[in-house]
């Protein structure tokens, strides 16, 4: 496989190396993009590739992918739920509560598993523990996710997400009154007090954008469409929780209310945060069509919709 090449630019002088190849790889993880370098996987003209090692203006940086190795996760017969398949991409309907590839503490029963039954053989640039994964959504968080069968089909569409050509949507209950139009543009980051946390106060923030397309108020509640721009970690939890709108149910960012009128008492049913990833739309990989799915708020979210009521203030 060719080498990767990219020239730094100026928006990004001075930051880390593998900080900028995060940005340049979307597909690939931080501490993957560190291995690579520790293997030698990784040129820097200028200097010795380092992880920490600056880049600037202009440095050439070479990234070689080794081939990829098949995967070590065990396949497992769990229920899928596949809204769209052919030889390139198959895209799901994920459930809440399923992680979407092995990792500390869930070595199975994650979305990758479900998939090395259903099919033969996923892309393998995503590693052992994330083939055929191009992105990722949150453990509570349900919804379209498309996933590359092919190494061609991954790369295509790790170059879409990266320029921002691919169109996410999500559907989420917050508290507050937020309306429609409301543009959230602020960079965010690992929280140095609660690790676990993304802050919009980090001090290696990255850019994000976030936005509200549509808004329905009652009760004191906003149910939004919310499109983003950029796939940050956590990014639409940490936005909404940042203007003072947490999405209901989020207990990591202050989502979750022990007290509530009777009226909105149904959001106490909820288990995880009210967030689904409504609507995904790219172009194939192969062939370059566009590609749009949809996938139906799952019956927990409609149960507390119910509970709530949809009276209009």
């Amino acid at each position: 496989m060719e080498p990767q090449v990219f020239t730094v630019t100026p928006d990004a002088n001075g930051q880390r190396l593998d900080i900028f190849l995060v940005s340049s790889l979307a597909d690939l993880s931080r501490s993957r993009i560190q291995r690579l370098i520790t293997d030698g996987h990784v040129q820097l003209e200028r200097c010795a590739a380092k992880a920490n090692v600056v880049v600037k203006t202009g440095d050439s940086v070479s990234v070689n992918l080794p081939p990829p190795r098949p995967a070590s996760v065990e396949p497992e017969s769990l229920p899928m739920d596949i809204l769209y398949e052919d030889s390139d991409v198959v895209v799901v309907n994920k459930a809440a509560g399923m992680v979407v590839h092995p990792g500390a503490g869930h070595a199975s029963g994650t979305l990758v598993n479900a998939l090395l039954h259903h099919i033969e053989d996923l892309s393998g640039i995503g590693g052992e523990l994330r083939p055929g994964i191009v992105h990722r959504l949150d453990r509570g968080t349900s919804g379209v996710l498309v996933v590359a069968k092919q190494d061609h089909a991954h790369r295509e569409l790790a170059r879409q997400f990266h320029d921002r050509e691919v169109e996410k949507e999500y559907i989420a209950l917050v508290w507050g009154v937020v309306h429609a139009g409301r543009r959230i543009d602020a960079a965010i980051g690992r929280d140095s007090a609660n690790r676990q946390r993304m802050s919009m106060r980090s001090r290696r923030a990255r850019e994000a954008v976030t936005r509200i397309t549509q808004a329905k108020t009652f009760r004191g509640l906003t149910l939004a469409h919310v499109a983003i721009h950029t796939g940050r970690t956590h990014q639409i939890r940490a936005h909404l929780s940042g203007i003072g709108h947490p999405i209901v149910g989020d207990a990591l960012y202050g989502g979750v209310h022990r007290r509530v009128g009777g009226d909105i008492r149904a959001v106490q049913r909820l288990e995880r945060p009210f967030l689904h990833a409504w609507r995904l739309a790219f172009h194939h990989p192969a062939d370059g069509r566009l590609l749009e799915f949809t996938a139906p708020l799952p019956a927990d979210l409609l149960s507390v919709l119910d509970g709530v009521g949809d009276e209009d203030e």
